[in-house]
């Protein structure tokens, strides 16, 4: 790796003296350590070490239980190495202070990447474009909430009240220039956090969701900087939004009246020379772009617990919800799976509509990409492309249901074959113990509902 030139940075930072020194689970929660800015030298020479079973942890935090990754291996270390992101500055707002951010990598002892390490399989995935002379261009849409400040975890959420003339809710209005406005101070702090982070954004929109919002990050050939810009746009969001006296929510259907939240990906591929793979010249895009969806499709139930890999994921995918609940493709078509964009030729894309925002952007994007390399192999036939309501088809569905979805990528030989194993059985174990966890509790409703009635 490069040298990092400590001195320069030290110099143009000597306000800054903590650092974040972070990597993410496999549910994309940052987990990391603070520490002294003196150990910024450490921490880039990739010095740093923490346990390979950080990245296998449940959503509460917790060892997954029996995981060979933590008592059979005796819990072992793996080596941090620094992705040569940042050190990505973070200002309290109120107070002007600032900290920084260094993302890590998860390696094995032998310096290998280490496959838990979700990061590290996008990686992978991407490898085998790259030796095809294919480079794929990506953007990532995602939907979150804003609501007020909880007093505790389990409080339920309540849309804040607007900064600008303090009504009590904001109304559903997609698109409504108002809601940008009452929230502008908000996404104004919002864009100088991302730039400052070097994360490329574009527009700014509101959902038809009471409280909802999206943000666009840019088209880029750097699809790891893409995955990375999506990683730390969610943790940015969040940070901003506390310092706003409010938070920002990424679950995929915080409320079960308003439309849940997802996160869309628009995927072409460039040639060696640049030219866009997907564009024939014609108005329906190339045989390799249909070939590709016919992966996307031919193996997206399988791939399901990647997309909605949380209990509440199976709430956002409703009929008549924008949410896809078929295996479907079309032009134009935003009641479909897989949705081909009209425009020019040069811009022909794919934009894959299944994941919510809670997904994990690097496990994401590195099954899209696999099986859509898969579908361009096989050569696989998407079938016809539909032209009205796709929730009105007879389709074969998606699953509905965490369990389903567990059991089907368990034990997919698609899965096992697309990705490392360490990666695919980590996550199984880790769902199957949130899993367990669900289902031994018992929700206030069923108490209303039985308690003195049965």
């Amino acid at each position: 790796m490069d040298e990092f030139d400590y001195a320069a940075w030290q110099k143009a930072n000597q306000d800054i003296d903590s650092l974040r020194a972070v990597t993410f689970d496999l549910n994309g929660v940052m987990r990391g350590k603070r520490l002294p800015v003196t150990q910024l030298k450490k921490v880039t020479s990739d010095e740093m070490r923490m346990p390979l079973s950080t990245a296998n942890v449940d959503i509460w935090g917790r060892d997954i239980e029996n995981s060979k990754w933590v008592f059979a291996t005796g819990d072992a270390d793996g080596t941090c190495v620094w992705t040569k992101r940042g050190p990505l500055p973070m200002t309290d707002i109120k107070t002007g202070k600032r900290s920084a951010m260094l993302p890590l990598g998860l390696h094995n002892e032998d310096g290998t990447p280490f496959m838990g390490d979700a990061r590290n399989v996008l990686v992978s995935i991407l490898e085998r474009y790259y030796a095809q002379g294919m480079t794929p261009v990506a953007g990532v849409e995602l939907e979150f909430y804003l609501a007020s400040a909880r007093k505790a975890p389990a409080d339920i959420p309540v849309t804040p009240s607007s900064p600008m003339n303090g009504a009590s809710s904001m109304r559903e209005a997609v698109l409504a220039v108002d809601e940008l406005n009452d929230y502008d101070a908000f996404l104004t702090d919002l864009y100088a956090a991302c730039a400052a982070q070097n994360v490329a954004v574009d527009a700014a929109t509101s959902e038809s969701g009471q409280g909802q919002f999206e943000v666009t990050l840019a088209h880029q050939s750097d699809l790891l900087k893409v995955a990375d810009d999506a990683m730390l746009f969610k943790h940015i969001a969040k940070y901003v939004a506390r310092q706003h006296g409010m938070a920002a929510s990424f679950m995929a259907k915080p409320y079960a009246e308003r439309p849940g939240s997802g996160l869309h990906v628009h995927i072409s591929l460039l040639d060696d020379e640049g030219r866009n793979l997907f564009d024939d010249g014609g108005a329906s895009g190339s045989d390799m772009m249909r070939d590709a969806i016919g992966g996307l499709l031919a193996h997206m139930a399988d791939a399901m617990l990647i997309f909605a890999p949380h209990m509440n994921s199976y709430r956002r995918l409703a009929l008549e919800m924008h949410a896809p609940v078929v295996i479907s493709w079309g032009y134009e078509n935003r009641t479909v799976a897989v949705r081909v964009p009209h425009g020019s030729g040069a811009a022909r894309r794919i934009e894959h509509r299944v994941a919510g925002a809670d997904s994990n952007p690097y496990l994401m994007l590195a099954i899209i990409l696999a099986t859509a390399m898969q579908g361009m192999q096989d050569k696989t036939d998407p079938g016809s492309p539909i032209a009205d309501n796709a929730y009105a088809h007879d389709l074969p569905r998606l699953p509905d249901n965490w369990q389903a979805a567990i059991e089907r990528f368990e034990t997919s030989p698609i899965i096992h074959s697309l990705l490392p194993a360490t990666c695919q059985q980590m996550f199984v174990d880790c769902k199957k113990q949130e899993y367990r966890e669900f289902q031994q509790q018992i929700s206030p409703f069923e108490y209303f509902s039985y308690l003195d009635q049965v």
